[in-house]
């Protein structure tokens, strides 16, 4: 088996916020632009960027050029981030049955590099991974600073991971756990492997419609390692 990149998605996955990411990008949509009527669509699956990119265009405001959008939409991160550190204050945070142990298991072998691919940017994955004290144990990861772009982002997550293993990407088995049909279809992007885990709002029989490797409840299932670690 070849030496083995693993990339945690963080909503849904490691932890579940109770919603504090959603209520944090709708409140600083009321409070930055008055309304948060157009965040209606399901966050599943997206990065940060591209919900917040979907909203602003849904005000129907007019940007002269694609940088005037973009310095709004960094603007809006920012704000948002302010907003989020209130919320995940007041909500308890909880780690999904299994994750610690898998993270246990991964710190163990010399051969595993444990890393996060999120929609989150950077500092929004500290925020909520943070208050549970699990953000440190990710050296590396692929972030919706990244990219707009889940499949993007990911293979930047993969090629640190290959780099802090010391090896060439091609040698290096990559693995995306995650709890969306957008994650399995982002690991498929990128040629990597996706363990499926029904923590987050699908269900295990819909995930396992989109033909991920592995999928399970929790990933507290027995037979979880072997999708994570491979057959020893």
């Amino acid at each position: 088996m070849k030496p083995t990149v693993l990339l945690f998605d963080v909503d849904g996955t490691l932890v579940t916020t109770c919603g504090a990411g959603r209520r944090a990008i709708e409140r600083a949509f009321e409070l930055r632009h008055g309304t948060k009527e157009i965040l209606s669509f399901s966050f599943g699956g997206m990065t940060d960027k591209a919900i917040i990119r979907t909203a602003l265009l849904a005000l129907g405001r007019p940007y002269a050029t694609e940088g005037d959008l973009e310095r709004e939409m960094d603007e809006m991160l920012s704000f948002y981030l302010g907003v989020l550190t209130e919320e995940v204050a007041r909500t308890k945070i909880r780690i999904h049955d299994g994750m610690l142990r898998a993270m246990d298991m991964a710190d163990a072998r010399q051969d595993v590099a444990l890393g996060l691919g999120t929609g989150n940017v950077r500092k929004g994955a500290e925020i909520k991974l943070g208050c549970v004290g699990i953000y440190q144990r990710f050296s590396f990861g692929g972030f919706g600073d990244d990219s707009i772009d889940r499949p993007t982002l990911l293979a930047a997550g993969a090629r640190r991971g290959a780099e802090k293993l010391g090896l060439p990407l091609e040698n290096c088995r990559i693995v995306v756990i995650g709890d969306t049909p957008k994650d399995i279809s982002a690991a498929k992007a990128i040629g990597a492997e996706s363990v499926a885990v029904a923590t987050g709002m699908h269900g295990i029989a819909e995930l396992e419609q989109c033909d991920p490797t592995a999928a399970f409840a929790n990933l507290a299932d027995p037979r979880a390692e072997v999708a994570l670690f491979g057959r020893t």
